[in-house]
């Protein structure tokens, strides 16, 4: 029997076979399958026994394919079992018709072989196939031509030979190899020669150049081997001579010598033995139950030994022999020859016993030390590089043989290895270097994949929990410098899927999908509503995606199709709210006019009854008698009047609609026993309606003559103001939802899925809903298009627009193996992307989610009428209810007080009633007077005007709360790109490589201005406007044979140019003097000399001959590819140019280098002095940048901010934002693009510049329209101002109430100072009028002008030096601070920068602007700042 063809046995548990149909289809189906041997399916015993290749096949793959058919699949032992192979020479008739071909096919189909190798030369075949399920009778059953080979023969008669001969059948060879460099060599050689016929094992080492090979010489020479491996291009020498792998001489003859065991013999042992003895032997290399059936069948054959029993466990043998015959060490090199020869053997004890004593058990012969078990651990390593079996061994060999290693199995289709090893002696690390050290790379296992998602901050790790524990992936990450703490586990990572199920008729078709989908790995649950006809699915989405599932549920016979979720914000739109707060205003509006207007008719005739009063000395009944006489006062019926008619039916919808929403809030507000600003305009206008009525009704009984005082005009003025200013507060909230509506829209909606074969040819295309694209599809993003999920490039090159995330205007270059971002559009080549995050894992997903969280969690500032209100309700209660009893208290004891001060005193009534009246009177004058109208109007009113002088200064402000926050900010926020700079590329500086006699400037200009006029990126925008500028002309040259090479450059050829510089002929004596002080040819030292070289138009010629010039512009790669040298002037002033976070951009015509053009983003004229003015506020100023730290410190240099944070993502933004309100301090976040939108939405105000991006306008609180950054400190400032006017409006509000309820309570009666109703009417509108008068002051606001803020600034401003400037990366707080200069060098500086300014002022009259550099920073070390021009 033979092992070295390894193939195993599997039983597998199968419920719900039902009838003989079941076990064929499960037959058929897994018998088809790659490296399934056979199959037999039981039905009784409901089980599949299985033989497989287990190079092809494990157990757990069997079981899914059983599982996927709908069948339950129980594994109950894992480990399977070793079946023995046998080998089989088969020799072919000299008048054989067949082709070599069909043979192999033939024996190949024929179930039960295993390997077949043919040798056409020798008519030999050498068959290995499984005894269990076919024999070699069978085999020339089916191909006649075919007969026994003398070999089998020989095998099948059980000579002694038996053993030696597939020893004697394999050779070993050792050659020298030269020319291998590295491990990819060996795994070439491996793999190649590994694969060839009769090769059995190889093994290259790197380090010795040397193969070792064993093969079977009947089968492959040893010139074909040295052929082939010529053939891979290594040169190959035969270093020994092969050599037979036999046992040692003398075993061999002792082996020959020893007759072999009869089939007789082994059923019935010779008792004629006089000595038994046994031996016990240590066996390393045991790797599983195959290693012990081989070498318990080995030595079984042999006649001397009578027993073995081999544990894989102890790693021992013990064997019971026949001393006469052979000793332990004869025994022991048997063992150790075993094929594949991999056995360490040692003897670990001989014991002598006579045959007399069988009962004397050999385990109790094991030393104690074996059966002892260690304390063991197990640790999983992945390892790369392995070609072949040989791999496998020779890891197993070494590893096997170090100290504390207890066991070793490794899989080459897992590439990994276990190893069991004890913790004491050795560690997973020591053995992973050990594997290194081999050639080989190993990782410690337990993490299985690892996916970074950058906006959200997280990463999701699959790992085996017997390995490692998520603390221990925390700290990993930790150790790598970022911040890590565990936020959930895997579970809760589950995909959930909710489908739309149709053709659906009963509860068979829900138990039927529901049975099929749960059976199917990767899915968790399942639940299918036959009413609704949905279905609801959790699954695992490493291994099932949503279009999986919806194909499966189709493949049953029903049509399936997702849930549409809704793509627009609603869940935070305020329209509920804005509609019910408007219909609440116009149904008060509508109804208050009216009232206003008779209040006002009443207020103006009782003024006039009152100067009549006064004139002429009329008595009360008189003036009662021509009140009374007014058309408004007439009574319709005794006791009500036509203006007290009129004012209830206007206030009874009022009361009741326009004031229902209010009604409700209180409600809500007193049941969490709170008392707010609804709760005292409920109380006030229920109380003044409701004792209105009472006292109206009562006339109305007693038939009054005189009319009641009520306060009907109470409620629909109050509800007037406030529902507008509600009204107002939810139009500005529901402005925030459509900037995640903007948000969404950029989402793709759909995804071009492509399938790829092996080859990576594009086989089928399919649109899919973007919510269908699953981990690990391949998409196709064509020009122009959006990019569906965040992904990384497998094909293609492209530019592409990632403005959306990282806010920076530059198109960034994408290859293979680049990341892509969902949203960011493609610009001008096709990609194939594979998808690694979808749906709402994507980046895009991840910043709505981000803006989302920052505008809900925003807790709105509880404003000081609220604070107030919640004192002020109560306290007004208990005065108004002291006042009842106080009034009640008096009028018992001195009614004249009550007869003399109750207005139409009524003899008629009874005085306990007339007591009661005038006592409730009092206290509802105190309810109505302490009426909450001015403190409601106090913020509201400043607000509305605030803003509206806002607006006319060019800043929007979004409602109350901004323009009250903004005066507490204490750190304003700064972002780069379109904030502090322009955000567009600009030329800042032309550097001509030739002499002008060759080639003139504006030559060049015009030659790179037409090359660049083709291009789409922003920078050969930049260029070409910058050159029509120069040239002053709007139509330039003709350009042919243009290509774009993304994240290189551009090619083409240039004519037409000739008309041009004839045009600028005239004014080259212009040119000539601008040109005297352009930078010089390769000048090493910008600052510190003038220009070296003029460059001077030279005089054109009248010829325009139409000349072709072949142009090259772009980066050092790009002329390197071309064959242009870049000398070390322009290398080093490129590099100058990119510290300072410009690109540096090369121009060659014809071959040669010619030009180089700096670009970089200019910082706005007003940027320093915003800063500084802020600063001057006692406002802390940081800039916030995704741009790198180079060109953030240059920037931060150039307007005076000393704190920068580089290399931040929007997520970073968020997080910072939220760190510094940690700190106690109120931040404001300037900034214009969607990456800043979720900071803009954290920070406590947010102001976004005017032609930012939509998005970014939306979540900001403040919009400043005119993209001017002195309007940052003007919204600052006017927020202050408006803070203040509130203020104001408050001290009125309350001087009003703290000297009106003393009043109206009677506390002033005894001197004569009383409060009537009709005067608290008037009192309650003085005090409104009063606030809203207060608040119109704030009209007078102007904004300062800039001429204002230099002046004032100018003397104090100064650029930093960079060594005042600290920069951090992402959002950490260690700065990378610039080098501290010291005393020399300072001296130094002082000196040079005092030449420079000489020079600067000499070019200076040549009207060219220069920017001011730092006096102590000229020309040091890597952080100098030159003083460039600016063309």
């Amino acid at each position: 029997m033979d092992r070295s063809m390894s193939v195993d046995s599997v039983t597998i548990s199968v419920e719900g076979i039902t009838c003989d149909s079941c076990v064929c289809t499960i037959e058929q189906r897994i018998g088809n399958l790659n490296g399934v041997y056979h199959i037999k399916v039981s039905l009784e015993e409901k089980n599949a026994t299985i033989i497989y290749d287990p190079k092809l096949q494990t157990p757990k793959t069997l079981l899914e394919a059983i599982d996927d058919m709908g069948f339950d699949a129980v594994l109950h032992n894992p480990n399977p079992l070793p079946v023995l192979t046998d080998t089989v020479f088969l020799t072919v008739a000299g008048s054989l018709a067949l082709p070599w071909d069909h043979i192999q096919n033939t024996l190949l189909k024929t179930k039960g072989v295993t390997d077949i190798k043919i040798s056409p030369q020798q008519r030999t075949i050498v068959v290995t196939l499984i005894p269990s399920i076919v024999n070699a009778n069978q085999i020339i059953e089916l191909l006649p031509d075919l007969s026994l080979d003398i070999r089998t023969l020989e095998k099948k008669s059980g000579t002694c030979e038996d053993y030696s001969m597939a020893q004697a059948g394999e050779v070993m060879l050792k050659m020298k190899i030269e020319g291998m460099t590295c491990h990819s060599c060996t795994s070439t050689i491996e793999g190649k020669i590994g694969k060839l016929q009769g090769v059995q094992r190889i093994k290259v080492s790197l380090d010795n150049q040397e193969a070792t090979i064993v093969y079977q010489p009947h089968l492959i020479t040893i010139e074909e081997i040295k052929k082939q491996i010529e053939a891979v291009g290594f040169p190959a020498f035969i270093k020994k001579q092969p050599k037979y792998l036999k046992l040692g001489a003398i075993d061999i003859e002792r082996l020959k010598n020893t007759p072999v065991k009869s089939s007789e013999g082994s059923q019935q042992r010779s008792p004629s033995y006089t000595s038994d003895s046994t031996v016990t032997f240590i066996i390393d290399g045991m790797h599983c139950k195959s290693c012990v059936l081989n070498i318990e069948s080995a030595l079984s054959t042999l006649q001397y030994v009578s027993s073995i029993v081999v544990s894989l466990e102890n790693r021992s043998a013990i064997v019971k022999y026949d001393a006469s015959l052979v000793t332990p060490e004869t025994l022991r090199k048997a063992i150790e020859a075993i094929s594949p020869g991999q056995y360490r053997v040692s003897i670990a004890s001989e014991v002598e016993s006579t045959s007399n004593s069988p009962s004397s058990s050999p385990l109790q012969k094991i030393p104690l030390n074996i059966v002892s078990h260690p304390l063991t651990q197990e640790t999983v390593i992945n390892i790369d590089g392995m070609t072949c079996n040989s791999c496998v061994q020779s890891i197993e060999g070494v590893i096997s043989k170090k100290e504390g290693v207890k066991s070793i199995r490794v899989s080459l289709a897992n590439g990994n290895g276990t190893v069991e090893y004890d913790p004491l002696l050795t560690s997973p690390e020591t053995l992973r270097e050990a594997i290194e050290d081999m050639g080989f790379d190993a990782a410690l296992s337990g993490i299985y994949s690892v996916l970074v998602a950058l906006m959200a901050g997280k990463a999701e790790v699959r790992y085996n929990p017997a390995v490692i524990q998520p603390p221990m992936i925390a700290e990993f990450i930790r150790e790598l410098g970022f911040g890590a703490t565990m936020i959930e586990n895997a579970d809760e990572v589950d995909g959930v899927l909710e489908l739309v199920v149709r053709g659906m008729t009963c509860a068979s078709c829900v138990h039927k999908i529901e049975s099929i989908l749960t059976k199917h790995r990767g899915i968790f649950y399942c639940s299918v509503a036959l009413a609704t006809n949905k279905a609801h699915i959790k699954y695992d989405p490493e291994i099932i995606g949503p279009r999986d599932i919806i194909h499966m549920v189709e493949s049953l016979g029903f049509e399936a199709s997702l849930v549409k979720k809704d793509r627009s914000a609603s869940h935070l739109d305020h329209k509920r709210e804005i509609r019910q707060w408007r219909r609440s205003f116009l149904v008060s509006l509508f109804f208050c006019i009216p009232v206003m207007g008779l209040m006002i008719y009443m207020m103006v005739m009782d003024h006039h009854l009152a100067i009549l009063h006064h004139n002429q000395n009329m008595s009360q009944e008189e003036m009662i008698n021509i009140h009374s006489s007014m058309f408004l006062e007439r009574q319709i019926l005794p006791g009500l009047s036509i203006m007290n008619l009129l004012s209830f039916l206007l206030c009874v919808p009022v009361q009741f609609f326009g004031g229902w929403y209010f009604y409700i809030q209180a409600y809500k507000a007193l049941k969490h026993k709170t008392a707010n600003m609804d709760v005292l305009i409920v109380l006030a206008t229920t109380i003044a309606f409701a004792y209105s009525l009472v006292i109206l009704l009562v006339a109305m009984y007693e038939r009054a003559n005189v009319n009641p005082i009520t306060f009907f005009d109470t409620p629909p003025m109050l509800f007037v103001f406030i529902a507008l200013g509600r009204w107002l507060e939810h139009i500005a909230k529901g402005k925030t939802s459509e900037a995640l509506a903007k948000l969404i829209s950029l989402q793709a909606t759909e995804a071009t899925i492509v399938t790829l074969d092996s080859d990576n040819i594009l086989l089928s295309e399919e649109q899919v809903d973007v919510e269908l694209v699953q981990r690990g599809d391949i998409i196709k993003v064509v020009p122009g298009g959006k990019f569906p999920v965040d992904g990384r490039v497998i094909e293609g090159h492209s530019m592409v627009d990632e403005s959306l995330i990282t806010g920076e205007a530059m198109p960034v270059a994408k290859k293979s193996g680049s990341t892509v971002i969902a949203g960011s559009i493609n610009q001008n080549g096709s990609l194939l992307i594979r998808a690694t995050h979808v749906g709402a894992e994507t980046t895009l997903s991840q910043i709505v989610k981000l803006v989302e969280e920052a505008q809900t969690s925003k807790a709105p500032i509880q404003q000081f009428a609220d604070k107030l209100s919640g004192y002020f309700v109560p306290f007004i209660v208990i005065i108004s209810i002291a006042t009842l009893l106080v009034w009640i208290i008096i009028g018992f004891l001195n009614f004249e007080i009550v007869e003399t001060y109750f207005p139409g005193y009524n003899r008629s009534i009874s005085r306990t009633e007339t007591i009661i009246r005038f006592a409730f009177q009092a206290s509802i004058t105190v309810l109505c007077i302490a009426c909450p109208c001015s403190l409601g109007l106090a913020t509201p009113t400043a607000v509305m005007v605030g803003t509206g002088v806002g607006a006319q200064n060019g800043i929007l402000i979004k409602g109350g709360e901004p323009l009250e926050m903004a005066h507490k900010v204490k750190v304003v926020v700064f972002d780069k790109t379109g904030t502090i700079t322009h955000g567009t590329p600009v030329v800042n500086q032309v550097k001509i490589l030739v002499e002008s006699n060759r080639i003139s400037r504006n030559k060049i200009l015009a030659i790179v201005g037409t090359a660049e006029s083709n291009s789409e990126h922003p920078l050969g925008a930049a260029i070409t406007k910058y050159c029509k500028q120069e040239l002053d002309t709007e139509t330039l040259g003709t350009c042919v044979d243009f290509q774009v090479v993304p994240g290189c450059g551009i090619s083409c050829k240039v004519i037409n140019i000739e008309g041009l510089l004839h045009k600028d002929n005239w004014k080259i004596e212009e040119n000539n003097i601008k040109n005297a002080s352009l930078v010089q040819i390769g000048a090493n030292n910008e600052q510190s000399s003038t220009s070296s070289s003029m460059i001077i138009d030279a005089q054109l010629s009248n010829t325009l001959n139409a000349q072709q010039y072949r142009v090259l512009i772009g980066n050092r790669e790009w002329m390197i590819r071309n064959g242009l040298v870049i000398n070390n002037d322009v290398d080093d002033s490129m590099t100058e140019h990119e510290r300072k976070g410009r690109t540096a951009v090369l121009v060659a015509v014809d071959d040669e280098l010619c030009g180089l053009i700096a670009i970089a983003d200019t910082v706005k004229p007003e940027a320093e002095l915003a800063v500084h003015i802020l600063k001057s506020m006692g406002l802390e100023v940081v800039l916030m940048t995704g741009d790198n730290s180079k060109t953030a410190r240059s920037i931060a240099s150039q307007v005076g901010i000393t704190k920068v944070f580089a290399e931040v993502l929007p997520s970073h933004k968020v997080a910072k934002v939220k760190q510094l309100q940690e700190e106690g301090k109120w931040v404001a976040m300037v900034g214009d693009g969607i990456n800043d939108s979720p900071a803009l939405a954290m920070a406590n105000v947010g102001i976004a510049i005017g032609t930012g991006t939509d998005v970014a306008l939306e979540a900001a609180d403040v919009v400043l329209i005119r993209n001017d950054l002195l309007d940052v400190v003007a919204s600052i400032d006017l927020s202050r101002k408006t803070v203040k006017r509130i203020r104001i409006n408050f001290v009125f509000a309350l001087i009003y109430n703290l000297v009106g309820i003393p009043i109206a309570a009677g506390v002033f009666m005894p001197i004569g100072l009383v409060l009537q109703p009709w005067m608290g009417s008037a009192a309650m509108a003085a005090s409104s009028v009063s606030v809203v008068l207060s608040s119109l002051f704030l009209k007078l606001y102007r904004k300062p002008t800039y001429e204002k803020y230099e002046l004032h600034a100018r003397s104090q401003m100064g650029q930093k030096r960079p060594s005042e400037i600290s920069v951090h990366v992402g959002i950490d707080d260690t700065s990378r601070n610039s080098p501290k200069l010291g005393l020399l060098d300072r001296i130094v500086n002082y000196s040079r920068a005092s030449i420079n300014s000489l020079l600067s002022d000499k070019r200076s009259l040549n009207s060219i602007g220069t920017s001011e550099p730092d006096k102590h920073s000229l020309l040091v070390g890597d952080y100098r700042e030159d003083d460039d021009t600016t063309l």
